[in-house]
């Protein structure tokens, strides 16, 4: 690093100049250490080089033995030595003459700074690199170069810090480890530098700027390159190319560029709405609005009903800026000259410039919703009707809870199944128990047979299921039911089926049980084909063959999926066409029968399907689910829930659709039902209408099950519920 003016660089002594300039330092101070700086040297460079020669001659001789220069460094003197004699005059005219006078001695003799800066040969590399080892680097002889051994704990550094004048001009060289004590000039070099200023103190950085590039006309070029052949020459392809945009321009196909009018246009925003004017089209243009008409209150000398009291200056005082009726306080004054200056002008006029300013000028049309119209239109519940609204009768009888339910085709006879292992015949309209079937164990479910011309009851029992004659009604009916079961004829080959099938006998024909079909695992639901002659039963199982069709005719059973789609909870037969409904936990799967393929996957958006019931027409499906949700499908809308309702608190066990009313219900664990509107139009452009319309209480939750399933009537809009509480409510 060079001083301020190119008079020397920064030295970085060995230990033994540093001993000799301490003993020196006594005696001279840093003003006078500068007179040995060079200067007073001949600027020539002949007398620069008799020095060097001089100067290597003696070098041996001097006080740094067994130290050599480098090349580099001797031409770092060399050109030190000619800026010191172009700064020599200078120095010289500012010194005193005292000074002048002392005797001159080269500064060379003491000074190794050249030599410091270059014995380190490691380059330009990390000083980190060297932290784990005794030496810092290698001198010009391949040696090493030891760190100086620094006993000196916190508290010697402290003392040090505390005593030492010079401590806070004092660098650690990283090259050599050693403590370096920067002069006078060199903290006023580092100063400036750190002032963004530059080293050199003679430099003037406002110098003017030779501008080689001008407008005016030069006598020399800038360069004497001569110029190039092409430019005298046409171009062919220029030539190509204007003949083109000539043709262009006579057929049309380039038309010039109109002028761009120079002259502004200019829009007042505060026009009237004048037809004619600009803002005519702007037919909700809004003018700016006016100021309020200073009253009475604002008057210089205003009458005494508008001077407040001091009670009233009190109350005004106390209130909020935004609830005071005046922003200023009515006073009086004996004339206009005595009034004083408005303390609130400026406020007041910025405020109502920043209004000018963001105010639109555009009257926005803003929609006067009425929250009332924000609730769809939904006829009224006496509108609806008919459907059930009070419960009228209450069959008791079972010791257990009813799980499920069940009806005759006519409406004459309701079956229901419970935990204490009977299966139980009513009267509808009496309530009657006709007749009490006692079976092996938990009754699961339990389905008559919709074909009028068949009086069954399909009863899932454990791992059985029982196809019972009950015996009732009409004498030629289920006389000719058990016709039907005799007349059957066994195949002369035995064919391999999942189950087995048997003929009752004994008591148990004698109770009403004509036939039994045995599964392996236990069987959870039981349903009929809508023609009364298939029916299908899901078993508790992970299996391929957890669901299996049946054909009471034949006696034949068969397994219709060849690998399990997940844990299925219930099935249904499409009411009209041969497809087939799978629910499992969190889908329904629609088969065609025919085609024996996948025809629709259904999402419920359900965490766990518990039942499921068929629209009459057939386009419309509801699943109830645990997580408290009934979903609506649309079968011919899409693969996702149409309407989802979540009008009950807890779990639904079951749902179910009325044959030939727009009704449907749901059962929950919260004990109640609720009946809905649910009316499909026959045009496919409208959506279904889903409306509820009661909610029925009456069964009590017990252990936390509420009600288990419901039914309704196949021709009046009755409600048939069976809960916990081991009762069946008849709702009318």
């Amino acid at each position: 690093m060079e001083r301020a003016g190119g008079s020397r660089r920064l030295s970085i002594p060995s230990t033994q100049v540093l001993e000799e300039q301490a003993q020196e330092s006594d005696d001279l101070t840093d003003s006078e250490e500068s007179i040995y700086s060079g200067l007073e040297d001949s600027g020539s460079d002949s007398s620069t080089e008799e020095e060097e020669a001089e100067d290597q001659d003696n070098g041996d001789e001097g006080t740094l033995k067994g130290s050599s220069l480098s090349k580099k460094a001797q031409a770092g003197v060399a050109s030190q030595k000619k800026e010191q004699g172009q700064c020599q005059s200078l120095e010289a005219e500012s010194m005193p003459s005292a000074q002048q006078d002392l005797p001159r001695r080269d500064e060379y003799e003491e000074d190794t700074s050249d030599e410091e800066d270059v014995r380190n040969t490691v380059g330009n590399i990390p000083m980190e690199w060297y932290q784990d080892y005794p030496h810092v680097g290698y001198d010009l002889d391949g040696k090493r170069i030891y760190k100086p051994i620094r006993t000196k704990d916190e508290l010697d550094k402290f003392l040090d810090k505390m005593e030492n004048p010079d401590y806070w001009r004092t660098v650690q060289d990283k090259l050599t480890g050693v403590d370096v004590r920067l002069t006078d000039e060199q903290v006023e070099l580092v100063q400036r530098l750190q002032k963004g200023q530059f080293g050199d103190v003679h430099l003037n950085p406002y110098e003017p700027a030779v501008d080689f590039f001008s407008s005016q006309v030069m006598i020399h070029p800038v360069t004497n390159r001569p110029a190039d052949k092409r430019s005298f020459i046409p171009s062919l392809r220029e030539k190509e190319k204007v003949s083109k945009l000539v043709h262009a321009i006579k057929m049309g196909w380039i038309k010039p560029r109109k002028p761009k009018e120079d002259t502004p246009s200019y829009y007042d925003l505060w026009a009237q709405e004048d037809p004619n004017s600009i803002l005519g089209r702007h037919k909700m243009h809004v003018p700016a609005p006016k100021l309020r008409l200073p009253g009475h209150e604002e008057s210089y000398n205003p009458p005494p009903e508008y001077l407040l009291s001091e009670e009233e200056k009190l109350a005004w005082e106390q209130q909020e800026a935004v609830e005071r009726k005046l922003n200023f306080l009515p006073q009086q004054y004996r004339c206009l000259r005595a009034v004083p200056a408005y303390a609130r002008f400026i406020h007041e006029r910025f405020e109502r410039c920043l209004d000018l300013y963001l105010c639109p000028r555009q009257r926005k049309m803003r929609v006067n919703v009425d929250p009332e119209d924000l609730i769809p239109k939904l006829p009224k519940p006496r509108d609806l009707q008919p459907f059930p609204t009070t419960q009228a009768l209450v069959y008791c009888g079972h010791t257990g809870l009813v799980r499920c339910l069940s009806i005759s085709p006519s409406g004459q006879w309701l079956v229901s199944g419970s935990d204490d292992g009977t299966v139980r015949f009513w009267e509808v309209s009496s309530a009657r128990c006709m007749k009490t079937l006692p079976v092996e164990g938990v009754v699961k479910s339990i389905a008559w047979n919709p074909n009028p011309a068949v009086c069954l009851v399909a009863v899932a029992v454990e791992q059985s299921v029982l196809l019972v004659n009950p015996g009732l009604g009409d004498k030629l009916l289920y006389g000719a039911t058990d016709q039907l079961i005799e007349a059957y004829k066994p195949p002369e080959e035995e064919r391999l089926q999942p189950v087995t099938w048997a003929v009752a006998a004994g008591a148990e024909h004698s109770r009403g049980v004509r036939l039994i079909i045995r599964h392996g695992k236990p069987v959870k639901q039981v349903t009929w084909h809508p023609r009364g002659d298939y029916l299908a039963s899901v078993l508790a199982d992970d299996s391929h063959t957890q669901v299996l069709i049946h054909q009471a005719s034949k006696r034949w059973s068969q397994s219709p999926f060849r690998r399990s789609k997940g844990q299925v909870q219930c099935v249904l037969f499409h009411p009209l066409r041969p497809f087939f409904f799978v629910a499992t936990q969190r889908y329904v799967r629609l088969y065609n029968l025919l085609k024996q393929e996948l025809a629709k996957k259904l999402l419920t958006n359900c965490k766990w399907v518990s039942s499921m019931a068929i629209h009459p027409a057939g386009d419309n499906l509801i699943c109830g689910s645990y997580d408290s949700k009934l979903a609506w499908f649309d079968l011919d809308l899409s693969t996702k829930p149409y309407r989802v309702l979540r009008h009950h608190k807890k779990a639904l066990r079951s749902v179910a659709f009325h044959k030939h009313y727009p009704l449907f219900a749901s059962g929950s664990d919260d004990g109640s039902v609720i009946v809905c509107h649910g009316m499909v139009y026959n045009d496919l452009l409208q959506n279904p209408l889903i409306v509820p319309v009661k909610v029925l209480k009456g069964h009590a939750p017990t252990r936390d099950l509420g009600v288990l399933d419901v039914l309704f009537h196949p021709t009046q809009p009755w409600l048939f519920s069976s809960g916990a509480d081991t009762t069946i409510r008849l709702f009318a």
